[in-house]
């Protein structure tokens, strides 16, 4: 690598984000590891967003902005990441604040690690005052999950690694890209990335404060809704464990189940077995699928099996269960929610 290029690249998109971008960038300007750049792509900004950023780079020569129209999020990392120029590219966001100990905890873990694509961190959720139940919850998960392969085997509970926690080599996050889906960019790229062999860890501390704002593209894009993110989860399951049978068996059938379901059915899969605890439904007939009992899973043809449940303590039973017949996860089963 050339001397004069830096180590790491920051990629922080930002629009109408003159309210906290000062701070974001306060947070980069401040971090342990200077052998860095910033490069900020402001998308059409109607605000002091791109006066704010200008003033930064004006002050420290890392930072660098980049204008354009508004495209949305996909086409402003597209042409952020084509001018960033490290080895690394850490993501960003415009409304967030990195620990000061981030990149360089991070970079040093992927250098003890070059089998891995990238590497993500815990996060602290902010402003704590009046933070939704299922953001807490989401918080608290994350930071269960510890090593790659917590990862690999939780990606179709929830997306594993925030986002803008992500710090990836460049080079292949540049084979990958960006892409516009009906469902989010960044879930979709983590679980690309899983689905072609390529490992993603965790940094377990939280390197990361994540703002929760009521703008936030989690809650007002499309592509954000429910029904998305369950589909983008039907769509990979069909090509990675379910690709090769159209018949598997289906543990649960409550909210999180049927969605699933139905969003499989799509792709051509459907439940041979639905697995239930309920005495009253084992033996009927879900949309043609029988309904048995946990035990009876071994005398049932070795099929891929989907446990689609929401709660962790139940999906902690259910992993016990199938351990003890010798089932693995992520090659015999997969967890989903």
């Amino acid at each position: 690598m050339r001397p004069d290029l830096p180590l790491v690249s920051v990629l922080l998109p930002a629009r109408d984000a003159a309210a906290t971008i000062g701070a974001a960038l306060e947070s980069v300007s401040r971090q342990t590891l200077t052998d860095l750049e910033c490069v900020i792509v402001d998308d059409g900004s109607r605000d002091e967003t791109a006066a704010k950023a200008e003033r930064m780079a004006r002050r420290d020569r890392r930072f660098r902005l980049l204008s354009q129209p508004a495209r949305g999020i996909v086409a402003a990392l597209g042409a952020g990441l084509a001018e960033c120029r490290g080895r690394y590219v850490a993501r960003m966001d415009a409304d967030d604040l990195m620990h000061r100990e981030r990149l360089r905890l991070q970079v040093e873990w992927l250098e003890r690690h070059p089998e891995a694509a990238g590497v993500g961190s815990h996060v602290r959720i902010f402003p704590r005052r009046g933070l939704r139940r299922g953001f807490r919850a989401y918080e608290r998960w994350l930071a269960s999950l510890a090593d790659e392969s917590d990862i690999r085997a939780n990606a179709f509970v929830e997306c594993p690694v925030v986002h803008p926690t992500l710090v990836l080599r460049a080079d292949l996050l540049r084979t990958f890209g960006y892409r516009d889906a009906p469902w989010p960019e960044d879930y979709d790229l983590v679980l690309r990335l899983l689905e072609a062999g390529h490992g993603l860890g965790v940094v377990p501390r939280r390197l990361l404060g994540w703002r929760d704002r009521n703008g936030r593209l989690t809650r007002t894009d499309e592509r954000c809704r429910p029904e998305r993110i369950v589909a983008c989860k039907a769509a990979f399951l069909a090509r990675g464990l379910l690709s090769r049978c159209e018949r598997y068996v289906l543990w649960g059938y409550g909210p999180t189940a049927r969605a699933l379901r139905r969003a499989l059915l799509r792709h051509g899969r459907r439940p041979a077995f639905v697995v239930e605890i309920h005495p009253r439904r084992i033996g009927e007939r879900i949309h043609g699928a029988a309904v048995v009992a946990p035990e009876a899973l071994p005398d049932l043809p070795r099929l891929p099996l989907v446990a689609a449940v929401a709660g962790a303590e139940a999906r902690a039973r259910i992993r016990a269960h199938l351990h003890a017949l010798g089932r693995r996860e992520t090659v015999d089963y997969l967890c989903a929610a």
